[in-house]
């Protein structure tokens, strides 16, 4: 699959994103719109499915996630299954900045190619472990971290599981103090994986289908928030990868 590198100076328009700064932008050539949610009605998030005490309110063109009383971590599954060459899109827009870590699960299937959702496997409630060390295989990348117990911690990461192997780290992503919408963008081409930020790449890893296990291919994706967070997310869309 080609790609084609292109410079986007100070301001720039591309396919409708505002883009500030400067940066290398990768533009990918989008095969089939396979999903595509503007959040438009609470309608739009039927079958989605909440591990761990989240609530959920779909309103204005955006889902937003949080605990109340930030009682514990969630993920919230989008049902639909998606191709192994992908790219996605969605913004974000973080409205409490009291600490929070934002994630993205990908390629999600059971560690023997089950449904994320077969009920042969492991109950999961939120807790980390149960999506990273047990009884499934994903990708997932941590895109916004200001985690109270890791303070210290900027860089967003990219993990493989079963495992939680941390096999690339990256700028920050989405800075701590922004209140602003920042557009996503996510792409899979087999064992290569890019994760841009408003244009700027944050995460850039080729997997090589030894070091940790073969490359992870088609799966579900979902939305992994610490029990600090409270985002809200729209226009989340993807396109199967055009060869």
């Amino acid at each position: 699959m080609k790609v084609k590198t292109v410079i986007i100076s100070f301001l720039a328009l591309i396919q409708g994103v505002v883009v500030y700064g400067q940066s290398n932008m990768l533009v990918y050539p989008k095969g089939k719109l396979v999903y595509e949610n503007t959040f438009n009605s609470s309608e739009s998030v039927k079958g989605w499915v909440m591990e761990g005490p989240g609530t959920v309110k779909v309103q204005d063109g955006w889902m937003e996630l949080f605990s109340k009383d930030k009682e514990y971590h969630h993920v919230y599954w989008c049902p639909e299954d998606f191709p192994g060459n992908f790219v996605a899109e969605w913004e974000a827009q973080n409205l409490d900045k009291d600490g929070g870590l934002i994630i993205m699960f990908f390629s999600a299937k059971g560690i023997n190619g089950e449904d994320v959702f077969d009920p042969s496997l492991p109950t999961r409630d939120g807790t980390f472990r149960n999506y990273t060390k047990v009884a499934l295989n994903c990708y997932h990348t941590s895109y916004y971290t200001d985690n109270p117990e890791t303070p210290e911690r900027e860089l967003a990461h990219l993990r493989k599981n079963e495992g939680f192997n941390l096999v690339f780290q990256g700028p920050e992503g989405i800075p701590k103090d922004s209140e602003a919408i920042h557009k996503l963008t996510l792409v899979k081409d087999e064992g290569h994986i890019q994760l841009f930020i408003d244009g700027r790449e944050v995460i850039n890893w080729k997997d090589d289908g030894k070091t940790y296990g073969k490359v992870l291919g088609g799966g579900k994706m979902g939305f992994r928030q610490m029990k600090w967070s409270h985002f809200r997310y729209r226009n989340f869309r993807v396109w199967q990868l055009e060869d």
